[in-house]
């Protein structure tokens, strides 16, 4: 694509993206539509999905810190803020991928932007999230963290997890757009990841084998979020290596988006 193309695509990406994100009503309604739709007619409605992960954090808290020889308050507070944050990061990453698969009609009826139905699987998720979230303030009454400063940046870290996670949409949906096996194989890959992450166990645990879990990028957006709520303060290493992912994504993504976003309605 020569240069005087490129200069029209990018604006109308980056257009694109503006006024996604600024379609607060649109997004919005759409998200909360689709969780009114998946529990209708439900007493509890999304409080089954919060219920579900407590039982399983209730579950695992106790058996884990046994059979890694770990005290029960510390590790139960460890894993039930690690699984509620994978919950979040999972559903992402595997949602993003059907952002505009899913939005097929609306893509080929009307003109709205592309990224407002990213935005849409974010938000959507994020309400989730926010349900879940209930589980982490039960577990830090009971085991609370230092009060000071730092836990102001678990909350930055969640705002820059969502702002990473629109550009991991917008790639995502773009290519399971092209080809449909992508859903399938991140799928499958999420499920090992699982255990690959330092959720269930701690990075300590690994000994010479760290760089395994450093490597893993998802680790490094838990640690943000996670690191003050254990007490631990700020994780300077984590924040360095989730401000390169977010620069490096954002324009490879924006690159991208400029490049096929005319593609996508005939992908899909």
């Amino acid at each position: 694509m020569s240069t005087a193309l490129s200069r029209p695509a990018l604006a109308s990406a980056f257009l694109d993206v503006g006024q996604g994100l600024l379609q607060v009503r649109i997004w919005h309604m759409l998200a909360w539509q689709e969780i009114q739709q998946r529990y209708r007619r439900s007493i509890l409605g999304p409080f089954w999905l919060t219920i579900s992960t407590g039982c399983m954090v209730a579950g695992m808290g106790p058996l884990y810190s046994k059979l890694l020889n770990q005290p029960l308050g510390i590790f139960f507070t460890y894993i039930a803020v690690g699984f509620v944050l994978w919950q979040l990061i999972a559903g992402l990453i595997s949602d993003c991928c059907q952002s505009f698969i899913s939005a097929e009609s609306y893509i080929s009826q009307m003109k709205l932007p592309l990224t407002l139905h990213v935005v849409r699987v974010v938000w959507r998720n994020t309400l989730m999230f926010a349900h879940n979230s209930v589980i982490v303030f039960a577990v830090l009454v009971f085991s609370p963290p230092p009060f000071d400063s730092s836990l102001l940046t678990s909350i930055a870290g969640v705002v820059v997890l969502l702002f990473n996670a629109l550009w991991v949409g917008l790639v995502m949906g773009m290519l399971s757009a092209r080809f449909r096996d992508i859903p399938q194989f991140v799928n499958s890959i999420l499920q090992v990841g699982l255990f690959l992450t330092p959720i269930l166990w701690k990075i300590e645990m690994l000994g010479d084998w760290r760089w395994f879990a450093l490597i893993n990028p998802i680790y490094h957006f838990m640690e943000v979020i996670r690191s003050p709520l254990m007490g631990a303060g700020i994780s300077g290493q984590s924040w360095a290596v989730v401000g390169v992912i977010t620069l490096l994504g954002w324009t490879v993504t924006m690159y991208a988006f400029a490049k096929f976003r005319a593609r996508i309605p005939f992908w899909i």
